[in-house]
């Protein structure tokens, strides 16, 4: 053995345990252990933020099935919006164009069939000066609808069967309308059909997600299933649709979208190719480049990931949550804040 060999051996030997040490330093750790400077944990528990439109409040579930709940960001107080009356729990919240609050909860829960419960929920909406309880708006909605956040419009998704038959068949529609207010009560009203997963281009389930800005011309949506699951957006008025993230093989589930419509937030694994329960934040460029930008680290972290961005109406912040690999999607353990205007250049 020449005394070349043996250093370069050395060398290789010293980095593989350097490697090593790095993972059991890190091995029963959390993210939230050693967050960076541009990222804040706000609470301890939750999960599904949204932003208020003023940027002061943070709304999100205790968890899956639970309360509203509500965090002032100059505070530090949280308010439940949802424990004045008995429910059966809330998979949803999200702020209206006006305030007021879009929920999303079964009548029924069961909980050994959990996820049927997810597929088959109801849509209501909470006057935001509370005391009352929410009224009804008559329609299912399967997993998360999409809010306008200029006009009082949403989007939703319906299943055609129980979860999880629909997602071998790929059977989903998309649907949008308006709310509308009568004597102070709140309706549906100008509902039409978007797209059925039949007249898409490539099979897949869909699940809206976002409203593009400014215009608000085009709706972004998750096709699960197609090439591991793909970022796409169809146009509102012509339905075209197009494949945003197009990559083979890996998971990129779009979430919050960017104000200037120009990027939206993506759970995506490209890090490791692992799947949904290993996925970190990207940012995608919405021009059908693929060009990507990873924003967090949080899978670094065995069985961690971060998971459900949403972005705040100035476009400075992130607000997510911190999941575990091993549970079902949306399940949070605490709602996190990161900066933008703070974040250092991404590493490699």
């Amino acid at each position: 053995m020449t005394p070349l060999f043996r250093l370069l051996l050395a060398a290789l030997l010293l980095a593989s345990l350097g490697r090593s040490m790095a993972a059991d330093a890190k091995s029963g750790e959390s993210p939230a252990d050693r967050l960076p400077a541009h990222i804040r944990r706000i609470s301890g528990l939750g999960e599904r933020a949204d932003w208020s439109h003023d940027g002061r409040r943070i709304l999100f579930l205790s968890k899956t099935y639970g309360d509203a709940l509500e965090i002032d960001l100059g505070t530090n107080l949280v308010r439940n919006l949802t424990a004045h009356y008995p429910h059966r729990g809330y998979t949803r919240a999200l702020y209206l164009s006006n305030g007021d609050i879009l929920l999303s909860g079964p009548e029924e829960f069961d909980p050994k069939r959990i996820r049927d419960a997810r597929v088959q929920c109801w849509l209501y909406v909470l006057d935001r000066q509370g005391g009352k309880p929410p009224v009804a708006l008559g329609t299912k909605c399967s997993e998360g609808p999409a809010v306008s956040r200029r006009r009082l419009h949403i989007a939703w998704t319906h299943v055609a069967a129980q979860y999880p038959a629909e997602m071998a068949r790929g059977s989903s529609r998309l649907l949008e309308a308006d709310i509308v207010y009568d004597h102070g009560l709140p309706r549906l009203a100008n509902q039409q059909l978007i797209i059925d997963s039949k007249d898409l281009p490539f099979p897949c389930t869909m699940e809206t997600q976002n409203f593009r800005p400014p215009q608000e011309r085009e709706l972004t949506f998750s096709a699960y299933g197609y090439q591991g699951t793909d970022v796409a957006g169809i146009d509102l008025q012509t339905k075209k649709v197009i494949n945003y993230s197009n990559a083979p093989g890996q998971y990129d589930e779009p979430e919050g979208i960017f104000p200037d419509g120009e990027y939206t937030l993506v759970e995506c694994d490209r890090q490791n190719h692992q799947g949904s329960g290993h996925v970190d934040l990207w940012k995608l460029k919405l021009d059908g480049s693929g060009a990507m930008k990873r924003l967090t680290y949080f899978s670094d972290y065995p069985g961690y990931k971060a998971s459900n961005p949403v972005v705040s109406d100035d476009g400075r912040f992130i607000a997510f949550q911190m999941a575990k690999s091993t549970e079902a999607a949306g399940v949070g353990h605490g709602i996190f804040v990161l900066d933008l205007t703070k974040m250092p250049p991404a590493r490699r």
